[in-house]
């Protein structure tokens, strides 16, 4: 898509069709450090192509991993424990999957790094993350405001069998990041979980993909993760990436709304994501759910057709909290109110989704209130032609083009946000809408 201020998305009258998924941008980044770090080469089958999956190869090439386009598969030859480039300035712009990860890896790899990212990038927390890794020895300077990037990493000595606490109730991904990291000490390391862990599903992709690589995590239920002593990431040769699960959230929601049915491939339920879940909400709320090992499809159920609504929820989506964006719009064609509750987590993603997603909800005729952690949407009695910002969020971009179901033109500004997981979405929506 060539660079443009907007696109105008005409109204859609239904949707019917199939969808084959992106790879999982939360799988990509994971395999392509655990790929990095093993000893081995791993060649890597679907890994998304998109900005984020590109700013953790950038880094990585920099880091000294030698890494190869062949087909259309991706083969990465890994350092077999921490990176042999001991000195690096890095730029990961606004991914997080991207620098939360080797934030820890770099504090482990006894060299002397900086990172930096966009100016959002620089108001995304990651305070807790450093504290923990300060626990066990490293060396992290801030650059700017304390608890956020950019940030100095030093060579440090890291202390044996150290037991490592970490809040759990901000971002998954700093369990994510030292569970991942900690390994390259060889030694036993126990982290222990304060407060409520959020985002549970993304934590058991981390241990899924981390036993892939040859180790296995103990565990105490969701309180405290232990790490043997002398693991090492091997690699399994090759890894298929799954489809994303949260991408497929907007064609699952258009088929419930729009008729259907949609099909997405790529995940089912074999998939190790938490966002599949999101299809059961969706019948909840009156659509019509059928699931193989490997597809998804949603269509509008009976009751749903012969009023021309879906059901109101009121609901506790911590498990899904990206997924759930798309169930915010999806309110605009409810029978009455819908509350998602925990989800405090969207305060600290690419933008303030709560904030973000109240205001552009409004321009389209809802009422939106929002609090600390959650969002009520009473939809409108008809939905008013708007254009929608996106915040440089590319689930605000894909989530609001579903309101295009309520038969008004939608401006979506800066569609090339889209780009950061999946850079033919806009594409895609058209070929199954009519």
């Amino acid at each position: 898509m060539p660079a443009v201020e907007y696109l105008d998305l005409a109204p859609i009258r239904s949707v019917a069709g199939t969808v084959k998924l992106p790879g999982s941008k939360s799988i990509s980044n994971r395999v392509l450090l655990l790929a990095a770090l093993a000893s081995g080469a791993t060649r890597l089958y679907d890994l998304l192509d998109s900005d984020d999956t590109r700013v953790m190869q950038d880094a990585l090439r920099k880091l000294g991993i030698a890494m190869k386009q062949d087909g259309g598969d991706t083969v990465v030859t890994g350092a077999g424990g921490a990176f042999k480039v001991k000195s690096a300035d890095l730029f990961l712009g606004n991914a997080g999957t991207a620098f939360r990860p080797l934030t820890a890896a770099l504090a482990l790899s006894g060299g002397d790094y900086r990172l930096s990212g966009v100016a959002r990038m620089h108001e995304r927390p990651i305070g807790d993350l450093v504290d923990a890794l300060r626990q066990v020895g490293a060396r992290v300077d801030y650059l700017g405001a304390t608890g956020y990037p950019p940030l100095h990493i030093h060579p440090a000595t890291i202390r044996d069998g150290a037991k490592v606490s970490v809040r759990g109730d901000v971002s998954s991904q700093f369990l994510t990041a030292l569970l991942m990291a900690l390994p390259l000490t060889g030694r036993q390391m126990t982290i222990a979980v304060e407060g409520e862990l959020i985002s549970k599903p993304y934590v058991e992709i981390t241990l899924n993909t981390m036993r892939r690589y040859g180790v296995e995590v103990g565990r105490e239920g969701w309180a405290e993760f232990t790490i043997p002593a002398g693991a090492r990431y091997r690699s399994p040769g090759e890894l298929w990436v799954e489809g994303d699960a949260s991408s497929a959230s907007y064609f699952l929601a258009a088929g419930a709304i729009g008729g259907g049915p949609v099909r997405v491939e790529g995940v089912g339920r074999a998939s190790v994501q938490g966002d599949v879940r999101f299809a059961e909400a969706l019948r909840q709320m009156g659509a019509r759910i059928a699931m193989g090992e490997n597809w998804i499809e949603a269509a509008a159920g009976e009751e749903a057709r012969r009023a021309g609504k879906l059901k109101a929820f009121d609901g506790d989506f911590n498990h899904i909290p990206d997924a759930a964006m798309t169930l915010a719009v999806a309110a605009l064609f409810a029978d009455g109110p819908c509350t998602l509750r925990n989800i405090g987590s969207w305060r600290v993603k690419e933008t303030d989704r709560i904030a973000a997603m109240a205001t552009e909800l409004r321009k389209l005729g809802a009422t939106a209130e929002e609090g600390r952690d959650w969002l009520r949407v009473t939809p409108p009695v008809v939905l008013r032609p708007a254009a929608i910002d996106t915040y440089d969020d590319h689930r605000m971009a894909m989530c609001f083009s579903l309101a295009a179901l309520g038969g008004v033109t939608v401006r979506i500004n800066d569609p090339q946000c889209v780009n950061k997981t999946f850079p033919e979405y806009f594409e895609a929506l058209s070929q199954i809408a009519r």
